[in-house]
């Protein structure tokens, strides 16, 4: 009795953590490749990890030689969020965490912050939360 009793246990924590599994890779969604002048290469990725929403570039993403190429977020209503630059002293940010006041993303572009103009975008197939 003891050891069926285990073995339920056992069963009921690989479910858990299959179900576990599950959840976390279907919080993963890849937008279409980046189109524009200056950043028509790679793909965005957003994550859900520790609560936070992430967004990573692809490895083949090449952030345009431009002054300050920054992150920008569109929501599912229009409106238009300037994130983190790409370049910092410290090299190259290919990642950057979206703040809880975004409620969701339907467009990620690389925005020039210092001429003011678009460089390239891309979009998810559904808003992203």
């Amino acid at each position: 009795m003891q050891l069926k009793r285990l073995l339920s246990v056992f069963s009921l924590a690989a479910v858990l953590t299959a179900a576990s599994v599950a959840f976390a890779a279907g919080t993963s969604h890849t937008s279409a490749k980046f189109e524009g002048p200056k950043a028509n290469t790679g793909f965005v990725t957003h994550t859900t990890e520790n609560g936070k929403s992430i967004l990573r570039v692809s490895a083949d993403f090449k952030v345009p030689d431009t002054p300050a190429p920054t992150w920008r977020v569109v929501d599912s209503r229009g409106n238009i969020y300037t994130l983190d630059a790409f370049k910092t002293k410290a090299g190259e940010k290919r990642e950057v965490v979206v703040p809880s006041y975004v409620h969701d993303i339907v467009k990620v572009q690389v925005y020039c912050a210092w001429a003011e103009i678009l460089l390239g975008e891309t979009s998810f197939a559904s808003p992203v939360s």
